[in-house]
C-alpha cells in the first residue's frame, strides 16, 4: 500500500546536549525510547556510560559514550513529528504477534519513529508520530489534560439525555473508573462529536455501550492544535514549524499549570 505526503522531512533543530541533563532525558530526546522506558534500562543495567553502567539519576552530555545494551546510542540531529491519517484495520504497536498489520510496517517511513498514544485498530484518523520520546511523554501525560476531538456514529438516534450523560462523565464498569467531564455536539441524527481530556482504553466504545448504543465509525480529527484537515487516509505529512512551536507553547503552558 501506497503512502502519500507533502514535501518535508519533518522539523530540524539542533539536538547536541551540551549542558548536562539526566540521562532518561537524554535518552528520551534521542528518540530511543521513552523517559520512563529509559528508566527501566538504567534499571536493570542495560545502560553504560564512557563504559561505565549507569545510574539512576546520572547526568550526560552528547560529549559522552552512551549505550544501550551495547548499541551506541546517537541522537537524532532532526526531530520528527508526522501527523498521519490512521485506517482502519492498522494497530498502533510494533509487536507482530497477532498477525496484524502494525502501524510501523503501513507507514514503512525511512526513519525510526513511534506512536504518540494510540488509536484502536477499529478506529481511524488522527495518529502523531514521533522519534522524540520526550515530546511524546508531555503529549501522553494524562494529567495535563490535553484535547483530543473524535467524530462519531452510532447505531440508533441520539437526544438531549445521551449527550448530557456523556458529558458529565459515565462510570465503566470494567475499568472501575468516571470518565472525565467532556464536551458533546450532536452534529445528526445518529452523528455527534466529542472532545476528550484522558485516554482510557476504548473509552468512547465503552461510554456509548453505557449509554445504550454502539459505534459504527470513529475518527479522530484533532491532538491538541494539530488537525487531521483534509488528509487522505493512509497519508501522512510532516507537522509544520508554525504547528510545533504553537504546540510546544501550549505543552510548556500545562507543565507550568500542573506544578503549582
Amino acid at each position: 500500500m501506497e503512502n502519500k505526503t507533502s514535501e518535508g522531512e519533518g522539523f530540524i533543530r539542533d539536538r547536541e546536549q551540551k549542558t548536562p541533563v539526566r540521562l532518561n532525558k537524554f535518552l528520551a530526546e534521542a528518540g530511543i525510547c521513552s523517559r520512563r522506558e529509559a528508566d527501566r534500562l538504567i534499571a536493570q543495567g542495560a545502560v553504560t556510560v564512557d563504559g561505565v553502567i549507569a545510574e539512576m539519576g546520572q547526568k550526560v552530555t552528547s560529549a559522552q559514550k552512551i549505550a544501550v545494551n551495547g548499541k551506541e546510542a546517537v541522537p537524532e540531529k532532526e526531530m520528527i513529528l508526522l501527523a498521519v491519517n490512521k485506517p482502519r484495520g492498522v494497530v498502533c504497536t510494533t509487536e507482530k504477534k497477532w498477525n496484524d498489520v502494525t502501524i510501523d510496517t503501513f507507514l514503512n517511513y525511512p526513519r525510526r519513529v513511534f506512536s504518540v498514544g494510540r488509536l484502536d485498530k477499529d478506529s481511524e484518523g488522527l495518529l502523531l508520530m514521533t522519534n522524540d520520546g520526550e515530546l511524546q511523554d508531555k503529549i501522553m501525560r494524562s494529567a495535563n489534560c490535553h484535547e483530543k476531538e473524535y467524530e462519531v456514529e452510532v447505531d440508533r438516534p441520539i437526544d438531549s439525555a445521551f449527550i448530557k450523560k456523556m458529558e458529565r462523565g459515565v462510570f465503566l464498569e470494567e475499568l472501575n473508573v468516571t470518565t472525565r467531564p467532556c464536551r458533546v455536539i450532536k452534529t445528526g441524527q445518529k452523528k455527534f462529536t466529542i472532545v476528550l481530556t484522558q485516554g482510557l482504553n476504548r473509552q468512547i466504545r465503552r461510554m456509548c455501550r453505557e449509554c445504550g448504543c454502539s459505534v459504527i465509525s470513529l475518527k479522530r480529527v484533532r491532538i491538541m492544535n494539530i488537525r487531521l484537515g483534509e488528509l487522505p487516509v493512509g497519508a501522512y505529512r510532516p507537522v509544520s514549524k508554525a504547528e510545533l512551536e504553537k504546540l510546544y507553547e501550549m505543552l510548556e503552558i500545562k507543565d507550568k499549570e500542573r506544578q503549582q
